[in-house]
């Protein structure tokens, strides 16, 4: 019996062998499909976002001269734009739950992209068509070479995915591959702190260093925070865990003090150089905590892993094109100072200024009293000529009228 029932047993658990074997690629298909859902939510993220903040730049551009300082508030324009970056944000933060952190990083370009085509379109300039391809020739460039890299990036991005439960996340936070990655991070940040804040050492690369291994963490946690939610609305409860709350602790601490370098660096440095080198330094940061914490690109064969570095070296060159060619900043000048160029006479009605100096107003042409320059700049005193006539029309001698001089 036993021997007769053996191949009715092998035939039984011949077609099991074969849908086990055809899970498989159910699996590769599926896990292309979130990595797919992933990046679609990144984009859409960081587009809306980018539109959202060209809104409210332009409603305070709008109410720049306005006497009420938060007078944007009452417009709808800025609000619709609040409501645009909450969604944008939004976004984002749901892309980490569904493709891995490396491949979700790089495609922080794409608010890049988007800032430049709107920067474009509602240029308030007008260019002749050999100037306008002339001036924007790199943005352009910039732009298709972006668009090369994330198209790179989403195809061949690790496909490494695992459900962010709280045993995983911790498995992950004590393992010695992330260990050794945190102890190099804290010494680097160490000395980095120490040569910006003792040795004052205010370069643009120690600043956004700082920020980048900053937004690793912040990353390392989003992904760990919003993958946590995702598995809690699949069903099964993470929101208890103490890991949650840790990861969220950290992710706040490590946004905020993320963003008090960035608002250092603005305030030393344009904001072209801050949006090139920093997209490069945080995302290299991320992918590599991505690496070694949520191990992304473990079982990745070598073509895809050269794919994948090549199509972040080529949105690195395409963000550079496009802020190497944004126009700087020119600082608005209030009046015209006439008394500051050499040589220019100064009009003056005993020691008076003819025009009252600026105070709070703006006002063009303002001219200031200027007792203080040295006495190579004062103006020669002219005499001037006037005539009077007598009451019977008799002329007068004429007599000799000088201005206010500096020396009396």
């Amino acid at each position: 019996m036993e021997g007769g029932n053996s191949p009715s047993l092998q035939l039984q658990q011949l077609p099991l062998a074969t849908a086990a074997v055809s899970v498989q690629p159910h699996t590769d298909s599926f896990s292309y499909k979130e990595n797919l859902i992933g990046a679609l939510l990144a984009i859409f993220g960081h587009l809306v976002s980018s539109i959202a903040l060209n809104l409210q730049k332009y409603s305070h551009i709008r109410l720049a001269g306005s006497k009420d300082p938060r007078a944007y508030f009452r417009t709808k324009t800025w609000w619709s734009g609040l409501l645009l970056l909450v969604l944008g944000e939004l976004g984002v933060f749901s892309s980490y739950a569904f493709a891995p952190l490396s491949l979700i990083v790089p495609l922080s370009a794409v608010s890049v992209v988007a800032s430049a085509i709107i920067g474009i379109i509602f240029i308030k300039e007008k260019w002749k068509p050999k100037e306008f391809l002339r001036r924007y020739v790199l943005s352009f460039v910039g732009c298709g070479l972006a668009v090369v890299g994330t198209y790179l990036l989403v195809t061949f991005g690790p496909n490494s995915h695992e459900k962010m439960t709280a045993e995983n996340i911790t498995r992950h936070l004590v393992s010695w591959p992330f260990l050794l990655y945190m102890l190099v991070e804290i010494i680097a940040f160490c000395l980095l702190l120490y040569f910006y804040k003792e040795r004052n050492a205010n370069y643009i690369v120690i600043i956004l260093l700082l920020v980048a291994l900053l937004g690793s963490m912040t990353v390392v946690t989003v992904k760990a925070v919003a993958g946590m939610v995702l598995v809690s609305i699949q069903g099964t409860l993470q929101l208890d865990s103490p890991i949650f709350y840790i990861m969220l602790v950290c992710m706040i601490a490590t946004a905020i003090y993320q963003a008090t370098f960035l608002a250092q660096a603005s305030q030393l440095y344009d904001s072209a150089q801050i949006s090139s080198i920093g997209y490069i330094l945080s995302t290299t940061a991320a992918i590599s905590a991505g690496a070694t914490f949520y191990l992304d690109f473990m079982g990745e064969d070598v073509l895809h892993i050269c794919m994948f570095a090549l199509g972040c070296l080529i949105a690195f060159l395409g963000v550079f094109l496009i802020t190497r060619n944004r126009k700087k900043p020119v600082p608005f000048e209030p009046y015209i100072s006439m008394d500051a160029m050499p040589g220019m006479q100064n009009m003056h009605d005993k020691g008076i200024a003819v025009q009252p100096e600026l105070k709070a107003s703006f006002s063009y042409g303002a001219l200031e009293n200027n007792d203080s320059m040295p006495e190579i700049y004062t103006p020669a005193t002219l005499p001037i000529v006037q005539e009077q006539h007598g009451p019977k029309g008799v002329s007068v001698p004429p007599y000799r009228v000088l201005e206010h001089s500096k020396k009396e």
